[in-house]
């Protein structure tokens, strides 16, 4: 925790800029570097700083713009940082010039390990924030303002780490904000969630329930909320006042809650979730072995299974049960060895994407917040991957992520996590083959939009294997003697399954999914139209 015990600091050389521009940037430095921070203080903003290189932090959120249907937010967001890094680097930074901080005036405690030797006006981290932050408000204000402190937080990173001057960050802001603007004179934004599609399957009359008599509903607080929606138990305790509403304690099996309800002498005829998609795949599972239909509202963080089968609201999902409208939706079982096997609704996956959703969980856990402990995860994930090996029916493969999706998806899409269809027959198999550490950010790019961006900056993995069949055989090796985990619906399925081994020659453990087609009834509003079968 080195501090500066004088009150000099060096003062810096740039083109263009006026001597009290220069003088004020003295000033900032002089008062930054005497602060007294704790080590642990210098730490984060070190690591905030180094997430933020290459715009890794801003891709990873968004991906996760993309994956919750903020697509053209998470759009406007990287090409507003694309544009305004190119106008940076390329331009600003060639007129201007300017020196960095003399490192001796850094504490040491603060010093990045390797200084950066590029002119420094303007900031190219700032202005990427900037852009990035403003992209996403041109398009949807509120998730503007959650980014915009991590953005300003960035900015004042490099102030922290002696790594610019002042004027450089407010250079960058400014160049990123109007980089942003100008794109909106453009092409203008449209704010708001985009529509809705036309959802997948077709209409089949289900059990009708008008005021919830013979529902039981349980609702999972633990599987993250929307930043923009109100509590959907609200609406399902108003227009369904006989229904049942259970909310899960937290050391509460949910698969037991809904196993309890349906022992009793009298058990409900329609079970509902209210959480994300992995509460959802838990009690389909139990709808299934007891034959009764599911009413999904939506809860959690993404809820892809809902959007495809389209509920996107809870009003929606209780007007489809009120009317008795609904569809029958494929499924997939998931099995390891001789045990019983999980119902999938979305995808399952092995590789980086289960070691993001393992640290996702622990940190949510320690930081309260699905949204940043899914960026932290990702940094974390992407810092430190390694490839898995894998063995796809009967074939040898080094791999980044293998996902199965449940019915064919978008060719460009890489990560398959939400299904087009309810009823298509078929699994999506995508295997993304290792290669550089860089290129494994395709593994955690979810949106057809983020994904053709990624691949234009060359980012997506060298090769994306892609084919469709009705069952897959996977024996997934260990690594370093611990065995990757296997995810399904955004959950870890499995940790360290017993059959593993450390000795790379034994077979690993074995994964078979499997498609189960119409095995399970949902809700949803009737579509009465034929679905318009295209290209796919």
């Amino acid at each position: 925790m080195g501090v500066v015990t004088g009150v000099r600091v060096a003062v810096r050389r740039a083109r263009l800029l006026p001597p009290w521009v220069q003088r004020a940037d003295a000033a900032a430095a002089r008062r930054v570097n005497g602060w007294h921070s704790h080590p642990h203080v210098d730490r984060f903003w070190s690591r905030l700083t180094g997430f933020a290189d290459k715009g890794v932090l801003w891709f990873t959120i968004a991906g996760v713009l993309a994956v919750v249907g903020r697509r053209r937010a998470a759009a406007r967001g990287i090409l507003s940082l694309t544009a305004a890094s190119a106008l940076t680097n390329l331009i600003a930074k060639r007129i201007f010039g300017g020196d960095r901080p003399t490192l001796e005036d850094i504490p040491i405690g603060r010093r990045l390990p390797v200084q950066p030797s590029s002119r420094t006006f303007p900031s190219g981290h700032s202005a990427s924030a900037a852009a990035f932050a403003t992209g996403v408000a041109l398009e949807s204000p509120r998730i503007g303002a959650a980014i915009a402190p991590v953005a300003l937080g960035v900015a004042y990173s490099r102030l922290h780490v002696g790594a610019h001057w002042l004027s450089d960050v407010v250079g960058g802001i400014t160049i990123g904000a109007g980089v942003a603007a100008v794109g909106a004179a453009v092409v203008r934004p449209r704010p708001g969630p985009p529509p809705t599609p036309l959802p997948a399957g077709a209409d089949r009359e289900l059990l009708a329930s008008p005021e919830g008599e013979g529902v039981f509903v349980v609702a999972n607080r633990s599987s993250g909320t929307s930043i923009v929606r109100t509590d959907p138990l609200d609406v399902v305790r108003d227009r369904l006042p006989l229904a049942e509403v259970r909310i899960l304690d937290d050391d509460e099996d949910l698969g037991e809650v809904v196993r309890d309800a349906l022992a009793r002498s009298t058990p409900p005829r329609v079970l509902g979730i209210c959480g994300g998609d992995g509460s959802v795949a838990a009690v389909a599972h139990e709808a299934r072995r007891a034959g009764v239909p599911l009413l999904v509202v939506p809860g959690g963080t993404f809820n892809h299974f809902a959007r495809t089968a389209g509920v996107p609201s809870a009003e929606v999902a209780v007007e489809a049960l009120q009317r008795g409208e609904g569809v029958r939706a494929d499924v997939a079982e998931l099995a390891f060895g001789d045990a019983d096997p999980i119902t999938v609704i979305n995808a399952a996956s092995v590789g980086i994407y289960p070691d993001f959703v393992q640290a996702r969980e622990v940190l949510q856990r320690r930081l309260g917040n699905k949204w940043l402990a899914g960026v932290v995860a990702a940094e974390r994930v992407l810092r430190r991957a390694q490839p898995t090996t894998v063995v796809v029916d009967g074939r040898r493969a080094q791999v980044w992520t293998l996902f199965i999706g449940l019915g064919r998806n978008d060719r460009d899409t890489p990560a398959p996590l939400q299904r087009q269809y309810l009823d298509d027959g078929l699994l999506d198999v995508r295997i993304l083959h290792a290669g550089s550490h860089l290129r494994a950010i395709a593994s955690l790019a979810f949106g057809r939009r983020s994904a053709g961006l990624l691949r234009r900056l060359r980012l997506i993995p060298e090769r994306v294997e892609a084919y469709t069949d009705t069952e897959v055989t996977v024996d997934v090796r260990p690594r370093g003697g611990q065995p990757p985990g296997f995810a399904h619906d955004g959950e870890l399925a499995v940790d360290e399954p017993a059959a593993a081994s450390a000795d790379l020659s034994a077979p690993g453990y074995r994964t078979t999914v499997r498609l189960v087609p119409g095995a399970l009834d949902v809700y949803r509003p009737a579509v009465r139209t034929t679905r318009m079968e295209g290209p796919r």
